[in-house]
């Protein structure tokens, strides 16, 4: 056979005498060290960097161009390849020379510093034998954030802060059972904005939506997260515990120990804390597919959605904020009684008055437990003081004597009010409408998130946050116009009572339109208010604010306008139907009054339909209008 030779039968068999001597030569060699070359030669047979596992792993997304890529961090701290941040090959090549580079570097070798790369690619490829570095820093973290499992956190809506009016999203990484399994024992996974503490409220918005800050993946003990949410915000948390397995969640920790202090673009609506946990959940577990749900943008509570979408979601948990605590005890306290908790709470001596001493054991214990809840929520963000604190400890020594008799807590929510279950973050629109006999259209869009009359369920009441709100006016000829665009529209409307006394407030910025001199104009405007809501019975509220508003008008002699007013109304519900009843009225520096009259009316037909009829009255010197309309409106 051509290109192959023949021994004789002679030297055959001397060959055979040697085999045995050969065998025992070879073994007392030492056994080849591990090929860089040798494992890339079977990751190129693979086309391993193509693969969904390493394109998780190097955050890439597809870039502009067919075929490329483009990795969502540049930290070059992220990548062994010179071009590894836009070329997936390049920096599978380079990982696997690091790995196969001298164990001298210690924790800085590419093993001690890509755990999760390293994991992945010993299941891919024959790897063998490598160098053994010593990773002591990894050792130290992973023996410390000691985790067999995983829970999605959604700290609910706080309106104070630009950064958490949409409620934010974390993860927990819980010890196994064995471990103890104390969330004290937990961790906190939590992406956000590397902040300058100098930037103010409105530089900090700029800068966030425009991506002017850089993000980075935290980890800290979930009790510090417990303390600034549920106590230093008063913000209720929602815990959804996840099926990962245990091996999934090892994969997760080893990938957020490759991230450390690795930079990461930030923007407020799309590449933030939510998006980036979606990310981490994909490593977790291959086959994922959870960010392309998210395109434009990122809403806290619709990435939680497409977790529990995705089947992740075994279960959920309710941790009442400190406020809320406090009101579930004080609603279990006879109206009677209440100034009492107060009075308590300032001199723990009235305990010893013969009205409070003739009560019910059961009554005099939820008194004493109301009067310590609310002198620890009173101190929420103070400074120790020693009067006070010795205070709350004869309250607590007051309490454990009669925890006995103390009534149970109040129950949890039902679960079927809980976040994940509200309507859908953007709203879709269509409506008839007729003004002083004039008949047309209306189509609108709002990019997020929720308006007072809409369904309550999962949002806190007297809670509005509108963002990008369209609104699209097409007259009987068919001419199609620009009614209303909100860009921002916040109400925070907080009940005041003798335990808590938040104030209301209100910021709208837009364009709208309005009627000046007999003409119809579209005018710019940037309005705002302050002032107090009481409720009236079962969360029924009444509220009323001073207004200031700046309007651009080119319908007055100086277009450039301020304006001060007072804004008042009822939000009550009925069930399937919640009204909001408004007035309002504002005098302009030029003298101009302008008066309106709001009449809301949504009926709730699903979870993600409603109808919605209007009464809109206008006294705009020199006359009035009145406009009345009915939409249905869709939320996705």
């Amino acid at each position: 056979m051509p290109g192959f030779s023949f021994e004789r039968p002679e030297a055959m068999s001397s060959t055979r005498a040697l085999v045995p001597f050969l065998i025992a030569l070879f073994a007392l060699l030492p056994t080849p060290s591990w090929s860089a070359g040798t494992a890339w030669e079977q990751a190129q047979a693979s086309e391993l960097w193509q693969r969904n596992e390493w394109i998780k792993l190097g955050h890439y997304k597809p870039g502009t161009w067919p075929g490329s890529w483009r990795s969502q961090t540049e930290d070059p701290r992220f990548f062994m390849a010179a071009n590894g941040a836009v070329d997936p090959r390049a920096e599978l090549q380079a990982t696997l020379e690091g790995f196969a580079a001298s164990a001298e570097s210690g924790d800085e070798h590419a093993q001690c510093r890509f755990v999760a790369r390293l994991s992945w690619l010993r299941a891919e490829l024959d790897i063998g034998d490598l160098p053994q570095p010593d990773c002591a820093k990894y050792r130290e973290f992973r023996e410390q954030v000691n985790a067999t499992r995983a829970v999605l956190v959604f700290p609910s809506y706080y309106l104070n802060s630009p950064s958490s009016m949409f409620g934010h999203t974390l993860l927990r990484l819980d010890p196994g059972e064995a471990d103890g399994g104390s969330e004290y024992l937990s961790f906190a996974v939590n992406f956000g904005a590397l902040v300058d503490p100098n930037d103010n409220g409105l530089f900090y918005a700029f800068k966030g939506l425009a991506g002017g800050y850089a993000g980075q993946f935290e980890v800290d003990h979930y009790y510090k997260k417990i303390r600034e949410y549920n106590h230093g915000e008063n913000r209720d948390i929602w815990e959804y515990p996840l099926n990962l397995t245990a091996e999934e969640t090892e994969r997760l920790i080893q990938h957020l120990w490759e991230l450390r202090r690795i930079n990461f673009a930030y923007y407020f609506f799309d590449e933030n804390c939510s998006y980036r946990i979606l990310e981490m959940l994909e490593v977790a577990r291959p086959g994922l597919d959870l960010t392309s749900a998210f395109p434009l943008t990122a809403i806290p509570i619709d990435t939680v959605r497409e977790v529990e979408r995705s089947g992740l979601v075994r279960d959920k948990h309710f941790r009442p904020a400190q406020g809320t605590v406090l009101k579930q005890r004080l609603a279990g306290v006879p109206p009677r009684l209440r100034e009492r908790v107060i009075e308590i709470s300032r001199s723990p001596d009235r305990l010893n008055d013969a009205d409070v001493q003739a009560l019910d054991p059961a009554t005099r214990a939820l008194l004493i437990d109301s009067a310590y809840k609310f002198l620890r929520y009173e101190q929420t963000g103070m400074e120790r003081d020693p009067e006070v604190a010795q205070r709350s400890f004869r309250l607590l020594q007051a309490l454990q004597a009669r925890a006995a008799d103390l009534p149970p807590p109040a129950a949890q929510p039902d679960p079927s009010t809980s976040p994940d279950l509200s309507h859908g973050s953007r709203r879709l629109a269509v409506g008839a409408w007729n003004e002083d006999g004039q008949d047309y259209l209306s189509l609108g869009l709002r990019m997020s998130l929720h308006s007072l009359p809409e369904n309550r369920n999962g949002f806190p009441v007297g809670a509005q946050i509108n963002l990008g709100n369209f609104d699209l006016r097409i007259e009987d000829d068919g001419k199609v116009d620009l009614n209303r665009f909100d860009v921002v529209d916040i109400l925070s409307l907080s009940p005041r009572d003798r335990f808590f006394k938040p104030l209301s407030w209100a910021v709208r910025t837009g364009v709208e339109r309005q009627w000046t001199d007999d003409r119809e104009h579209r005018v710019a405007h940037i309005n705002g208010g302050i002032g107090a809501t009481r409720t009236l019975w079962a969360d029924n509220r009444v509220y009323g604010l001073t207004t200031a508003r700046l309007e651009n008008n080119y319908g007055f002699a100086d277009p450039l306008q301020p304006a001060l007013g007072l804004r008042g109304g009822l939000l009550f519900n009925a069930g399937p139907v919640i009204l909001q009843w408004e007035v309002s009225a504002e005098k302009f520096a030029n003298g101009e009054l302008r008066k309106i009259a709001d009449l809301s009316h949504n009926l709730r037909l699903s979870r993600n339909q409603a109808l919605h009829l209007e009464l809109l009255w206008r006294d705009q010197q020199p006359d009035d209008t009145l406009a009345v309309g009915l939409r249905y409106q869709y939320y996705y």
